[in-house]
């Protein structure tokens, strides 16, 4: 109920019925069809703090409106595909690939995800990063790229050089600000509790108690795979996602996600996950454009 029942009063100004708390029971009076979209929010907040062990009012408010959206609500079947209740929405796994990401965090400290464009790759990663830091299962959580020139010298980019390097970790702030409120989010940049850096800034840190993301890896050499993931410090997990398929390094050989398939296989503790066209998860088109250009490179016999 929260303090002072705080996580009930959001479903008396959201629905006209009377709601009743006496005890473990709730009674509710009004019409039949408000009454059973009560029952399903009830039922909803329980599995949420049964899921996560807390329960909010913002959380309360984003489930009335899942409800009142006529969104599926998480059946109990589903419990192994959550992965956070975001502000706006819940975030789970939709593939099966995406079910096997799940569970290849769960039982590695170490995670690579690979696979092509639009699969959740990285999406997901920083949900599974915010769901620990708010459990408390980590103290903060840090996002790194490389930053690597695509196409564009990173010299003739206009500003400093926080200026040129924030297009290239802007994708890490998009997925942040759609899981933390933008004050709660800032607050925490300030403070060091998320970072979000390029890749050359991880040398020479040893990171405890936190949640290292390594994104676009394909684009970090050998040497940097190595610097990074020798970076995990105790009580730390890290999830590494590239597509090897888009790779702006002058060698595909040089790439370290490419090497480290064969370094790392067989190792306890860190886990392979392999996403294909399937997986995609954003606009249609997307699927068509990834089968369109397989076609034109199977045809032609050039790799990606």
């Amino acid at each position: 109920m929260g303090i002072n029942d705080n996580n009930i009063k959001p479903i008396e100004e959201r629905f006209t019925s009377n709601v009743t708390v006496r005890g473990d029971n709730i009674f509710v009076q009004g019409v039949a069809e408000e009454v059973s979209a009560i029952e399903k929010v009830v039922k909803e907040m329980i599995f949420v703090l049964n899921t996560t062990g807390k329960l909010q009012t913002n959380d309360v408010y984003t489930i009335i409106d899942l409800t009142l959206q006529g969104k599926e609500i998480i059946s109990d079947n589903e419990l192994d595909s959550i992965i956070l209740y975001s502000k706006k929405d819940v975030i789970k796994a939709k593939t099966p690939n995406q079910i096997t990401y799940i569970k290849s965090v769960k039982e590695n400290d170490i995670c690579f995800a690979i696979g092509p464009a639009g699969t959740g790759k990285t999406y997901l990663a920083v949900a599974f990063a915010v769901a620990a830091l708010k459990k408390g299962i980590v103290k903060k959580i840090i996002l790194a790229r490389p930053a690597v020139e695509a196409g564009e010298s990173l010299g003739f980019l206009p500003g400093d050089f926080r200026e040129k390097i924030d297009p290239y970790l802007r994708p890490l702030y998009d997925a942040l600000e759609e899981m933390i409120p933008g004050e709660q989010l800032k607050n925490y940049l300030e403070k060091g509790v998320v970072e979000i850096v390029p890749l050359a800034y991880m040398r020479g840190r040893t990171l405890n108690n936190a949640y290292v993301i390594l994104d676009e890896a394909q684009n970090a050499t050998g040497m940097q795979m190595k610097m990074f993931l020798t970076r995990l410090g105790p009580n730390s997990k890290s999830i590494v996602t590239g597509d090897i398929t888009q790779i702006d390094l002058p060698s595909y050989s040089q790439s370290g996600l490419v090497q480290v398939k064969d370094i790392l296989k067989g190792i306890d503790g860190v886990g392979f996950v392999y996403f294909d066209k399937g997986d995609v998860v954003r606009h249609k088109l997307v699927k068509d454009i990834i089968n369109a250009y397989e076609k034109h490179y199977n045809n032609n016999g050039k790799g990606a």
